[in-house]
């Protein structure tokens, strides 16, 4: 049973966790404090690195343009991201977003929301298939919802199958560095397309 001071340390990280790369380092800091190896959070050598970089960078892509090109469209979300408009066509600001999109969306979100949030939840529910199942559906919730205050309806709409996916790769996997790379690919491509003026085009591949 965890103790008060433990209970306490988990939940500074968790209201850490509102900005997002304060979670992971929150969450980093709380692994060093309570003497927890950064294994139990995902952080462990992959097998191999090539089929790592492979995977992720291949998952990363096709659920973007799954999203794009297929979930949203059928959803009714708008074929742009306003909240990224100033985007297109910016280099500054594309410079900005492809370091948040490796270091805040792919590294930072996965540690906490997969790699700290699994281990916290783990020890709570227990080990097996159906609280795995439940861990994965409680945070992708979570993180769905974290997706609202920023980009809306299709933010959460997104997250909600990006974070499903995730949480299923860490589960089967034990290894966050599959997930982390996904996740900054995802994003990346995202950014790369908003900066290309090649949001409708994709939003429009399937649904004329």
């Amino acid at each position: 049973m965890e103790s008060g001071t433990g209970i306490v340390a988990t939940l500074i990280v968790l209201l850490a966790g509102i900005v997002p790369p304060f979670g992971a380092i929150a969450a980093l800091v709380w692994a060093q404090w309570s003497g927890t190896p950064l294994e139990a959070l995902g952080l462990a050598r992959p097998g191999s690195w090539v089929w790592t970089i492979a995977a992720g960078i291949a998952i990363g892509v096709a659920l973007k343009f799954f999203t794009k090109a297929l979930l949203l469209p059928l959803l009714g979300a708008p074929s742009t991201n306003a909240a990224y408009a100033q985007l297109v066509g910016n280099p500054a600001a594309l410079l900005q977003l492809v370091l948040v999109s490796v270091f805040v969306g792919g590294i930072g979100e996965e540690i906490f929301w997969r790699g700290f949030l699994f281990e916290r939840l783990g020890k709570l529910v227990g080990e097996g298939l159906g609280p795995q199942i439940a861990i994965i559906v409680v945070t992708t919730v979570a993180f769905a919802l974290a997706h609202f205050w920023d980009q809306g309806v299709p933010g959460i709409e997104q997250a909600l199958v990006t974070g499903a996916t995730f949480g299923t790769m860490f589960a089967v996997t034990g290894v966050l560095w599959p997930s982390i790379i996904a996740h900054a690919v995802y994003d990346l491509t995202a950014v790369a397309l908003i900066y290309a003026g090649l949001e409708q085009t994709v939003a429009h591949l399937i649904f004329r």
